[in-house]
């Protein structure tokens, strides 16, 4: 992976930021940013909500170099909350998904061969971690769990705020730049599925677990805050009967998820999936049909009876003939 970044060694935040009137929450507090932007600052979403105690962590992170972990069922919104609290603070953000390719090269970094004054030269080309250590970037980990044991260890380095890295190959030592941050989310809190609804995940070496400061836990959002999110992803159901129709929308996710946790259905809906059954009832003209494509699909044959039901139950009627044939295939 490579970064082309402005030397920006000696930029510490510059400014405060009003915690109630940046993030509208009902606190008082002040938090340090920046002034300016740059690019890996992340664009800002007017719509966003935010929730109290998860910002919260977050903010504490930032004002006072905290290692936060946010652990949560997908779709809840955990690396965007981390995003959007940067981009409000002007904080550069850069997320790293450790899936199973990511490899410790990956982060550290490897000899490249490069082109120097006409002749070919092998040259250390630092990786990801080296470099945003050494920046005012806040570096994010998604699905910390799904991390690769060799990878995680070379994240554990640098988990001590004061954390130096060693770079063995070079016979250097950098330390961390005073602005720089570290963030991650994970679906589990470092000890394993007990869900089954997130292959790949592994347990997390406790003395790792140890070392963040901060694990906050982001729950799916009430029905009339998520009611409004979706209509500001999808503006157009913002009408009297756009309006009923998504409220629906959300009860039937509430329905699967109240499912899930009684052990009936092993399949979910979160906000995100929500947002796209609108987005895909606007596309097909078809709320049925949407439901079909967007999460239907996606769930168990046996399962499928109960969640027509759930859908019935909100909305009074019955899925469309090409989802009840689906059913009757059981």
């Amino acid at each position: 992976m490579s970064i082309e970044i402005t030397d920006e060694s000696g930029v510490l935040p510059d400014i405060e930021i009003d915690v109630g009137q940046t993030f509208d929450l009902e606190v008082d507090l002040k938090v340090p940013g920046f002034s300016t932007a740059n690019d890996y600052v992340p664009s800002i979403d007017e719509a966003y909500k935010f929730d109290e105690q998860t910002t919260l962590a977050i903010l504490a992170g930032f004002a006072h170099n905290r290692r936060v972990m946010i652990q949560g069922y997908h779709g809840s919104g955990k690396s965007t909350h981390i995003e959007q609290v940067a981009a409000r603070l002007n904080w550069p953000c850069v997320r790293i998904n450790l899936d199973s390719h990511i490899s410790r090269i990956d982060l550290l970094g490897k000899d490249a061969i490069v082109l120097k004054d006409g002749k070919q030269i092998t040259e250390f080309k630092e990786g990801i971690l080296p470099w945003a250590l050494q920046t005012p970037t806040a570096l994010v980990f998604d699905e910390y769990d799904a991390g690769r044991p060799d990878v995680m260890f070379v994240i554990q380095r640098v988990l001590e705020v004061e954390g130096k890295l060693t770079l063995l190959d070079q016979n250097k030592v950098i330390t961390p730049h005073p602005s720089f941050r570290l963030f991650s989310t994970a679906n589990t809190v470092g000890l394993g599925d007990t869900t089954g609804l997130y292959h790949g995940t592994q347990q997390i070496n406790q003395g790792q677990m140890d070392r963040w400061h901060i694990v906050s836990t982001l729950n799916y959002l009430d029905p009339e805050l998520e009611l409004s999110v979706v209509l500001a992803k999808v503006p157009s159901f913002d009408t009297k009967k756009g309006r009923e129709e998504v409220v629906n929308m959300v009860s039937t996710g509430n329905l699967t998820r109240q499912g899930f946790a009684s052990g009936d259905i092993s399949t979910l809906m979160s906000p995100r999936t929500i947002i796209i059954w609108a987005e895909n009832t606007t596309i097909f003209n078809d709320r049925n049909k949407a439901f079909e494509v967007t999460f239907l699909n996606k769930c168990d044959e046996t399962e499928r009876a109960i969640i027509a039901e759930s859908y019935h139950r909100c909305f009074n009627e019955d899925l469309d003939e090409s989802a009840a044939e689906s059913l009757e295939e059981e």
